[in-house]
Protein backbone atom coordinates (compact mmCIF):
# COMPACT_ATOMS: atom_id res chain seq x y z
CA UNK A 1 0.00 0.00 0.00
CA UNK A 2 0.98 3.35 -0.76
CA UNK A 3 2.02 5.04 2.66
CA UNK A 4 1.86 8.48 1.32
CA UNK A 5 -1.46 8.69 0.16
CA UNK A 6 -2.28 7.26 4.10
CA UNK A 7 -0.65 9.92 5.33
CA UNK A 8 -1.56 12.79 3.00
CA UNK A 9 -5.52 11.74 4.32
CA UNK A 10 -4.35 11.57 7.88
CA UNK A 11 -1.55 14.53 7.77
CA UNK A 12 -3.18 17.37 9.18
CA UNK A 13 -5.08 15.89 12.29
CA UNK A 14 -2.03 13.34 13.01
CA UNK A 15 0.86 15.87 13.15
CA UNK A 16 -1.15 18.34 15.08
CA UNK A 17 -1.71 15.42 17.41
CA UNK A 18 1.67 13.61 18.05
CA UNK A 19 3.15 17.00 17.93
CA UNK A 20 2.76 18.53 21.69
CA UNK A 21 1.02 17.37 24.98
CA UNK A 22 -2.64 18.74 24.87
CA UNK A 23 -3.03 21.85 26.78
CA UNK A 24 -5.70 21.52 29.22
CA UNK A 25 -8.20 24.05 30.90
CA UNK A 26 -8.39 24.48 34.66
CA UNK A 27 -12.38 23.07 34.48
CA UNK A 28 -11.04 19.69 32.99
CA UNK A 29 -7.75 19.76 35.40
CA UNK A 30 -9.39 16.99 37.41
CA UNK A 31 -8.96 14.54 34.68
CA UNK A 32 -11.02 11.27 33.32
CA UNK A 33 -10.05 7.63 33.64
CA UNK A 34 -11.09 5.65 30.72
CA UNK A 35 -11.14 1.49 31.26
CA UNK A 36 -10.87 0.25 27.62
CA UNK A 37 -10.60 -3.24 26.53
CA UNK A 38 -9.61 -4.18 23.32
CA UNK A 39 -9.83 -7.33 21.62
CA UNK A 40 -6.45 -7.99 20.70
CA UNK A 41 -4.81 -11.36 23.32
CA UNK A 42 -2.46 -10.40 25.85
CA UNK A 43 0.95 -10.42 24.16
CA UNK A 44 0.45 -9.83 20.89
CA UNK A 45 2.08 -7.35 18.41
CA UNK A 46 -1.33 -5.65 18.20
CA UNK A 47 -2.12 -5.39 21.87
CA UNK A 48 1.50 -4.22 22.59
CA UNK A 49 1.10 -1.17 20.34
CA UNK A 50 -2.46 -0.41 21.52
CA UNK A 51 -1.20 -0.52 25.27
CA UNK A 52 1.85 1.80 24.21
CA UNK A 53 -0.85 4.18 23.04
CA UNK A 54 -3.05 4.09 26.01
CA UNK A 55 -0.31 4.50 28.58
CA UNK A 56 0.97 7.43 26.52
CA UNK A 57 -2.73 9.57 26.42
CA UNK A 58 -2.73 10.52 30.51
CA UNK A 59 1.07 13.02 29.68
CA UNK A 60 0.01 13.52 25.79
CA UNK A 61 -3.99 15.01 27.59
CA UNK A 62 -1.94 16.81 30.15
CA UNK A 63 -3.54 15.10 32.51
CA UNK A 64 -6.92 15.40 31.34
CA UNK A 65 -7.96 11.57 29.78
CA UNK A 66 -6.02 8.51 31.15
CA UNK A 67 -6.43 5.45 29.34
CA UNK A 68 -6.36 1.87 31.22
CA UNK A 69 -5.91 -0.78 28.32
CA UNK A 70 -7.37 -4.21 29.04
CA UNK A 71 -6.32 -7.02 26.89
CA UNK A 72 -9.33 -9.29 25.35
CA UNK A 73 -11.42 -11.18 27.61
CA UNK A 74 -9.99 -9.07 30.92
CA UNK A 75 -13.08 -7.61 31.91
CA UNK A 76 -16.35 -8.73 29.44
CA UNK A 77 -15.22 -12.43 28.89
CA UNK A 78 -16.61 -12.13 25.02
CA UNK A 79 -17.74 -10.01 22.63
CA UNK A 80 -21.33 -9.98 23.38
CA UNK A 81 -20.35 -9.03 27.17
CA UNK A 82 -17.87 -6.11 25.49
CA UNK A 83 -20.43 -4.48 23.57
CA UNK A 84 -22.96 -4.67 26.38
CA UNK A 85 -20.09 -3.30 28.83
CA UNK A 86 -19.19 -0.22 27.02
CA UNK A 87 -23.06 0.42 26.42
CA UNK A 88 -23.88 0.47 30.03
CA UNK A 89 -20.75 2.08 30.96
CA UNK A 90 -18.93 -0.63 32.63
CA UNK A 91 -16.16 -0.35 30.19
CA UNK A 92 -15.98 3.16 28.79
CA UNK A 93 -14.74 2.02 25.77
CA UNK A 94 -13.70 -0.26 23.47
CA UNK A 95 -10.92 -1.19 20.33
CA UNK A 96 -13.01 -4.11 18.63
CA UNK A 97 -13.21 -5.40 15.03
CA UNK A 98 -15.84 -3.38 13.72
CA UNK A 99 -17.03 -6.53 12.05
CA UNK A 100 -17.90 -8.13 15.19
CA UNK A 101 -21.43 -6.07 15.34
CA UNK A 102 -22.35 -7.57 12.28
CA UNK A 103 -25.99 -9.42 14.48
CA UNK A 104 -26.38 -6.28 16.40
CA UNK A 105 -25.34 -3.37 13.66
CA UNK A 106 -26.18 -4.65 10.47
CA UNK A 107 -24.50 -1.72 8.95
CA UNK A 108 -21.22 -2.55 10.32
CA UNK A 109 -20.42 -5.08 8.10
CA UNK A 110 -19.87 -2.19 5.43
CA UNK A 111 -17.56 -0.23 7.91
CA UNK A 112 -14.80 -3.16 7.33
CA UNK A 113 -13.96 -4.97 4.27
CA UNK A 114 -16.26 -7.50 2.87
CA UNK A 115 -15.48 -10.25 0.18
CA UNK A 116 -14.55 -8.96 -2.77
CA UNK A 117 -15.33 -4.91 -2.13
CA UNK A 118 -12.87 -2.20 -1.27
CA UNK A 119 -9.89 -3.61 -0.59
CA UNK A 120 -6.73 -1.00 0.05
CA UNK A 121 -6.57 0.81 2.97
CA UNK A 122 -6.72 4.05 1.86
CA UNK A 123 -9.64 3.66 -0.11
CA UNK A 124 -11.58 3.04 3.64
CA UNK A 125 -9.86 6.55 5.02
CA UNK A 126 -11.19 7.80 1.96
CA UNK A 127 -14.28 7.04 2.76
CA UNK A 128 -14.54 7.54 6.38
CA UNK A 129 -12.64 10.63 5.91
CA UNK A 130 -13.17 12.23 2.42
CA UNK A 131 -16.89 11.04 1.37
CA UNK A 132 -18.91 10.83 4.69
CA UNK A 133 -18.89 7.45 5.79
CA UNK A 134 -17.66 8.35 9.46
CA UNK A 135 -21.18 10.51 10.04
CA UNK A 136 -23.07 8.00 9.10
CA UNK A 137 -21.38 5.53 11.57
CA UNK A 138 -21.88 7.91 13.96
CA UNK A 139 -25.23 8.31 13.59
CA UNK A 140 -25.86 4.38 13.86
CA UNK A 141 -23.88 4.08 16.77
CA UNK A 142 -25.37 6.75 18.54
CA UNK A 143 -28.79 4.73 18.59
CA UNK A 144 -26.59 2.19 20.21
CA UNK A 145 -25.88 4.97 23.32
CA UNK A 146 -22.13 4.55 21.79
CA UNK A 147 -20.03 7.18 20.02
CA UNK A 148 -17.88 5.67 17.21
CA UNK A 149 -14.56 7.70 17.04
CA UNK A 150 -12.72 6.55 14.46
CA UNK A 151 -11.72 3.54 12.38
CA UNK A 152 -7.93 2.33 13.12
CA UNK A 153 -6.05 0.31 10.19
CA UNK A 154 -4.21 -2.62 11.11
CA UNK A 155 -4.23 -5.50 8.41
CA UNK A 156 -5.65 -8.00 6.16
CA UNK A 157 -6.90 -11.25 7.24
CA UNK A 158 -5.29 -15.02 6.09
CA UNK A 159 -6.04 -18.44 6.35
CA UNK A 160 -3.78 -21.00 7.90
CA UNK A 161 -4.37 -24.65 7.32
CA UNK A 162 -3.49 -28.09 8.36
CA UNK A 163 -3.70 -29.04 5.21
CA UNK A 164 -2.65 -28.00 1.63
CA UNK A 165 -5.32 -25.82 0.10
CA UNK A 166 -4.73 -24.06 -3.03
CA UNK A 167 -7.85 -23.16 -4.52
CA UNK A 168 -11.80 -21.93 -4.03
CA UNK A 169 -12.55 -25.79 -5.11
CA UNK A 170 -10.38 -27.48 -2.28
CA UNK A 171 -12.29 -25.59 0.50
CA UNK A 172 -15.38 -28.11 -0.16
CA UNK A 173 -15.71 -29.93 3.08
CA UNK A 174 -13.33 -28.36 4.90
CA UNK A 175 -14.21 -26.99 8.52
CA UNK A 176 -12.77 -23.40 8.67
CA UNK A 177 -13.00 -20.71 11.07
CA UNK A 178 -14.73 -17.84 9.87
CA UNK A 179 -16.02 -14.36 10.93
CA UNK A 180 -19.76 -14.27 10.75
CA UNK A 181 -21.71 -12.15 8.38
CA UNK A 182 -21.29 -11.75 4.90
CA UNK A 183 -17.94 -13.62 4.67
CA UNK A 184 -18.94 -16.67 6.36
CA UNK A 185 -21.89 -16.62 3.88
CA UNK A 186 -19.83 -16.30 0.61
CA UNK A 187 -17.43 -19.17 1.84
CA UNK A 188 -20.21 -21.48 2.26
CA UNK A 189 -21.24 -20.73 -1.62
CA UNK A 190 -17.86 -23.17 -1.84
CA UNK A 191 -18.71 -26.02 0.31
CA UNK A 192 -16.97 -24.65 3.76
CA UNK A 193 -18.28 -26.11 7.02
CA UNK A 194 -17.57 -22.34 8.56
CA UNK A 195 -17.01 -21.84 12.29
CA UNK A 196 -17.19 -19.08 14.26
CA UNK A 197 -14.40 -18.55 17.51
CA UNK A 198 -12.70 -16.05 19.49
CA UNK A 199 -9.00 -14.86 18.43
CA UNK A 200 -7.67 -17.02 21.85
CA UNK A 201 -9.77 -20.39 21.09
CA UNK A 202 -7.89 -20.67 17.41
CA UNK A 203 -5.22 -21.91 18.11
CA UNK A 204 -6.47 -25.06 20.68
CA UNK A 205 -9.34 -25.86 17.95
CA UNK A 206 -6.52 -26.34 15.82
CA UNK A 207 -4.54 -27.88 17.65
CA UNK A 208 -7.25 -30.85 18.63
CA UNK A 209 -8.01 -30.93 14.79
CA UNK A 210 -11.85 -29.82 15.48
CA UNK A 211 -11.16 -27.39 12.58
CA UNK A 212 -9.33 -28.04 9.40
CA UNK A 213 -8.08 -24.44 9.07
CA UNK A 214 -8.93 -21.02 10.51
CA UNK A 215 -8.64 -17.01 9.19
CA UNK A 216 -7.43 -14.67 11.84
CA UNK A 217 -5.28 -11.72 11.11
CA UNK A 218 -2.22 -11.14 9.14
CA UNK A 219 1.22 -13.21 9.43
CA UNK A 220 2.71 -11.08 12.91
CA UNK A 221 -0.29 -11.36 15.00
CA UNK A 222 -0.80 -15.51 13.64
CA UNK A 223 2.49 -16.08 14.59
CA UNK A 224 2.85 -14.80 18.37
CA UNK A 225 -0.13 -16.52 18.55
CA UNK A 226 1.64 -19.90 17.81
CA UNK A 227 -0.50 -20.72 14.68
CA UNK A 228 3.30 -22.12 12.98
CA UNK A 229 2.94 -24.36 15.59
CA UNK A 230 -0.38 -26.46 14.51
CA UNK A 231 -0.37 -25.86 11.45
CA UNK A 232 2.08 -25.36 8.30
CA UNK A 233 0.03 -23.96 5.48
CA UNK A 234 -0.79 -20.25 4.69
CA UNK A 235 -3.45 -19.05 1.58
CA UNK A 236 -3.27 -15.64 0.35
CA UNK A 237 -4.59 -13.55 -2.52
CA UNK A 238 -2.89 -13.46 -6.04
CA UNK A 239 0.71 -11.72 -5.56
CA UNK A 240 -0.23 -8.27 -3.73
CA UNK A 241 -3.42 -9.25 -2.36
CA UNK A 242 -3.01 -10.94 1.21
CA UNK A 243 -6.93 -11.37 0.85
CA UNK A 244 -9.90 -11.70 -1.35
CA UNK A 245 -12.12 -12.11 1.41
CA UNK A 246 -11.45 -9.46 4.12
CA UNK A 247 -8.21 -7.22 3.21
CA UNK A 248 -9.30 -4.59 5.49
CA UNK A 249 -9.75 -5.70 8.77
CA UNK A 250 -10.66 -2.63 10.36
CA UNK A 251 -10.54 -1.72 14.04
CA UNK A 252 -11.93 1.14 15.80
CA UNK A 253 -12.29 2.96 18.87
CA UNK A 254 -16.11 2.80 20.65
CA UNK A 255 -16.88 4.97 23.53
CA UNK A 256 -19.92 5.00 25.72
CA UNK A 257 -21.67 7.87 24.79
CA UNK A 258 -21.76 9.54 28.41
CA UNK A 259 -18.19 9.17 28.78
CA UNK A 260 -17.63 10.99 25.52
CA UNK A 261 -19.89 13.83 26.22
CA UNK A 262 -17.93 14.34 29.66
CA UNK A 263 -15.26 15.29 28.00
CA UNK A 264 -14.52 18.86 27.22
CA UNK A 265 -15.44 19.54 23.28
CA UNK A 266 -10.82 20.45 22.96
CA UNK A 267 -10.62 16.88 24.34
CA UNK A 268 -12.85 15.42 22.30
CA UNK A 269 -10.93 16.76 19.18
CA UNK A 270 -8.21 16.21 20.65
CA UNK A 271 -9.01 12.13 21.20
CA UNK A 272 -9.96 12.09 17.29
CA UNK A 273 -6.65 13.17 16.55
CA UNK A 274 -5.27 10.66 18.47
CA UNK A 275 -7.26 8.03 17.05
CA UNK A 276 -6.13 9.44 13.54
CA UNK A 277 -2.34 9.13 14.40
CA UNK A 278 -2.95 5.77 16.39
CA UNK A 279 -4.20 4.34 13.05
CA UNK A 280 -1.25 5.14 10.85
CA UNK A 281 1.46 4.01 13.74
CA UNK A 282 -0.27 0.63 14.76
CA UNK A 283 -0.57 -0.12 10.63
CA UNK A 284 2.77 0.38 9.44
CA UNK A 285 4.00 -1.18 12.52
CA UNK A 286 1.99 -4.37 12.22
CA UNK A 287 3.36 -4.30 8.47
CA UNK A 288 6.87 -4.38 9.42
CA UNK A 289 6.14 -7.11 11.73
CA UNK A 290 4.22 -8.78 8.80
CA UNK A 291 7.79 -8.86 7.10
CA UNK A 292 9.83 -10.45 9.56
CA UNK A 293 6.94 -12.75 10.55
CA UNK A 294 6.78 -14.59 7.00
CA UNK A 295 10.82 -15.14 7.45
CA UNK A 296 9.95 -16.95 10.92
CA UNK A 297 6.90 -18.93 9.19
CA UNK A 298 9.31 -20.34 6.42
CA UNK A 299 11.77 -21.24 8.76
CA UNK A 300 9.35 -23.15 10.65
CA UNK A 301 8.45 -25.20 7.34
CA UNK A 302 5.59 -23.24 6.39
CA UNK A 303 4.32 -23.32 2.89
CA UNK A 304 2.43 -20.30 1.38
CA UNK A 305 -0.67 -20.64 -1.73
CA UNK A 306 -2.14 -17.74 -3.80
CA UNK A 307 -5.63 -18.09 -4.79
CA UNK A 308 -5.62 -17.49 -8.81
CA UNK A 309 -7.59 -14.65 -10.83
CA UNK A 310 -9.72 -17.41 -11.74
CA UNK A 311 -10.24 -18.32 -7.91
CA UNK A 312 -10.70 -13.97 -7.57
CA UNK A 313 -13.42 -13.93 -10.25
CA UNK A 314 -15.61 -16.89 -8.99
CA UNK A 315 -15.55 -14.96 -5.51
CA UNK A 316 -16.51 -11.56 -6.80
CA UNK A 317 -19.60 -13.35 -8.47
CA UNK A 318 -20.55 -15.55 -5.42
CA UNK A 319 -19.91 -12.53 -3.10
CA UNK A 320 -22.31 -9.53 -5.03
CA UNK A 321 -25.58 -11.16 -4.41
CA UNK A 322 -24.35 -11.42 -0.85
CA UNK A 323 -24.14 -7.34 -0.27
CA UNK A 324 -26.95 -6.58 -2.06
CA UNK A 325 -28.77 -8.89 0.80
CA UNK A 326 -27.07 -7.51 3.88
CA UNK A 327 -27.61 -3.63 1.77
CA UNK A 328 -30.86 -4.95 2.44
CA UNK A 329 -31.58 -5.98 6.13
CA UNK A 330 -32.12 -2.00 7.40
CA UNK A 331 -31.90 1.66 6.13
CA UNK A 332 -28.65 2.45 7.80
CA UNK A 333 -26.96 -0.61 5.93
CA UNK A 334 -28.21 0.48 2.66
CA UNK A 335 -26.93 4.27 2.82
CA UNK A 336 -24.01 3.08 3.90
CA UNK A 337 -23.60 0.44 0.89
CA UNK A 338 -24.71 2.93 -1.66
CA UNK A 339 -21.89 5.21 -0.65
CA UNK A 340 -19.40 2.50 -0.81
CA UNK A 341 -21.09 0.80 -4.23
CA UNK A 342 -20.97 4.75 -6.08
CA UNK A 343 -17.50 4.46 -5.04
CA UNK A 344 -16.79 1.31 -6.63
CA UNK A 345 -18.84 2.16 -9.90
CA UNK A 346 -16.91 5.17 -10.13
CA UNK A 347 -14.20 5.64 -12.68
CA UNK A 348 -11.09 6.31 -9.78
CA UNK A 349 -11.68 2.50 -9.22
CA UNK A 350 -13.81 0.98 -11.77
CA UNK A 351 -14.37 -2.21 -9.51
CA UNK A 352 -17.69 -2.92 -10.68
CA UNK A 353 -19.95 -2.33 -13.66
CA UNK A 354 -23.79 -2.08 -14.45
CA UNK A 355 -23.17 -5.84 -15.75
CA UNK A 356 -21.62 -7.32 -12.57
CA UNK A 357 -24.74 -5.73 -10.62
CA UNK A 358 -27.58 -7.11 -13.46
CA UNK A 359 -30.10 -8.69 -11.51
CA UNK A 360 -29.50 -6.74 -8.16
CA UNK A 361 -30.89 -3.48 -6.72
CA UNK A 362 -31.57 -1.48 -3.22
Amino acid sequence: MDIQSRRGIIKAGAIGALAAPFVSNAQAAAGQTWKVQSTWDAGTTGYKLFEQWCNDFKEKSGGELTITPFAAKSVAADNNALFEAVKTGVLQGMNPWTLYWAGKIPASVFLSSYPSGPDQPSQWDTMFYGLGMLKMAREIYAKQGLMYVGPIQHDANVIHSKVPITSLAEMKGKKIRLPGGMVSEVFQQFGVATVALPGSDIFPALEKGTIDAADFVGPAVNYDLGFHQVTKYILMGPPGTMSIYQPVDLMDLTVNMGAWKRLSANMQAFVEDQVKGYSLTQYVAIQKANVDAMAKFAAAGTTVSRLGQSDVDAFRKAAIPVWFNWAKKDADATRVFKLQLDYMKNGVLGYVTDADLKGQKL
